[in-house]
């Protein structure tokens, strides 16, 4: 299984994987962007804005990604492998491009290889204001509310568009409660 654990930032996707890696311990854990020796590069060029077109920064991502399919993902297909964040994640936050020209894109960069399973924690913009306003503000949390949400949205798009196994969760809900779904998705 090839499993996924997507949610824009402060959604608890860190807790739900340090839960799992406690379940899991055989499962292989690892995250998109900065999965691989090239990956950590590419990331690092990304976020320290070494690209100075958009064009050029979303290519670096798409560059990561067909890295980290070809040697994480691929080469463990009879392992289970758990991802923090994804191609849905790089199409969402690619949103000054068209939906459809980012999915395919991201689908010639990973060969067409798509999770098994993937978790979406949701937040409402409640629940979203809330949290951000409890820690101190990264470049992108600083892009306020209602961009994280449009993100949020665009990832749920992409993930039905796909068609891809899902569950999406209240990011609200009990730790304990997501874990449990999330324990049971990958059960059934």
């Amino acid at each position: 299984m090839y499993v996924v654990i997507e949610g824009i930032d402060t959604a608890g996707k860190s807790t739900q994987l340090d839960l799992l890696q406690k379940k899991y311990k055989e499962a292989l854990f690892t995250k998109e962007p900065g999965g691989t020796k090239i990956g950590l590069k590419l990331r690092s060029m990304a976020l320290n804005g070494e690209a100075k077109s958009s064009i050029a920064e979303m290519f670096l991502f798409l560059a990561d990604r067909a890295e980290h399919i070809q040697e994480v993902i691929n080469t463990n297909k009879n392992n289970l492998v758990i991802s923090d964040r994804s191609m849905i994640s790089g199409i969402a936050y690619a949103s000054t491009f068209p939906l459809e020209k980012m999915i395919e894109l991201n689908l010639l960069a990973t060969n067409n290889v798509l999770p098994s399973h993937i978790i979406l924690l949701e937040l409402s913009p409640k629940e979203l204001e809330y949290r951000l306003s409890q820690k101190e503000n990264d470049a992108i949390e600083l892009r306020g509310i209602e961009y994280l949400i449009n993100i949020q949205n665009r990832m749920k798009e992409t993930i039905l568009k796909l068609g891809i196994n899902h569950l999406f969760i209240d990011a609200a809900k009990e730790i304990k409660e997501i874990e449990k779904e999330i324990e049971d998705f990958l059960n059934e």
